[in-house]
């Protein structure tokens, strides 16, 4: 059976997926993963960093950013968007994008001397699979990989800003 918690992660994909909400299925997905590896692959299995401010700086901006994404939903589907919050939407990521992705990357950096002393989630070879795996070289990866990703996300959520505020401000001279 699974957990509401299970259920509430995927959430996001599957409202992609039936239409209530206009997402980049490919985006969402990359996000609710990430997310998902981090709070288990990295906070929860690594005790140790469960405590770091950095974990704090994560939690955070992820859950500013949905109250204020699940609030443009909620309004937008009942045809009611205030400003604000459509603003909040376009402007706020501005801060809080970088935010949580600084904490991300400081978590998995923390959790590094951890995973690599422990071997965790690491396979050595020899095996009956004849495969190995390491943890610590993965992480190494994951770190690396925000360099094109970031740029790459944060860039298209300022061109979606532009393109959002400024209609609606030339919507709202000529009302």
């Amino acid at each position: 059976m699974l957990k509401l918690g299970t259920i509430y992660v995927y959430l996001p994909i599957l409202k992609y997926l039936s239409g209530i909400v206009p997402s980049s299925v490919v985006l969402t997905s990359f996000q609710v993963m990430s997310r998902v590896f981090l709070i288990w692959a990295v906070t929860h299995s690594v005790k140790e960093v469960q405590s770091e401010d950095s974990v704090l700086l994560f939690v955070i901006a992820w859950t500013i950013t949905e109250i204020i994404r699940y609030s443009f939903y909620t309004f937008s589907l009942l045809n009611h968007l205030p400003y604000l919050i459509k603003w909040a939407r376009y402007t706020l990521f501005i801060v809080l994008y970088p935010m949580g992705v600084s904490g991300e990357l400081l978590t998995i950096y923390a959790a590094l001397p951890f995973v690599r002393q422990a071997g965790l989630y690491s396979i050595s070879l020899p095996n009956k699979y004849n495969f190995s795996f390491d943890y610590y070289a993965f992480l190494i990866l994951i770190m690396i990989s925000y360099i094109p990703t970031f740029p790459q996300l944060y860039f298209h959520m300022i061109h979606q800003r532009r393109k959002v505020l400024s209609h609606t401000e030339e919507h709202k001279k000529f009302e």
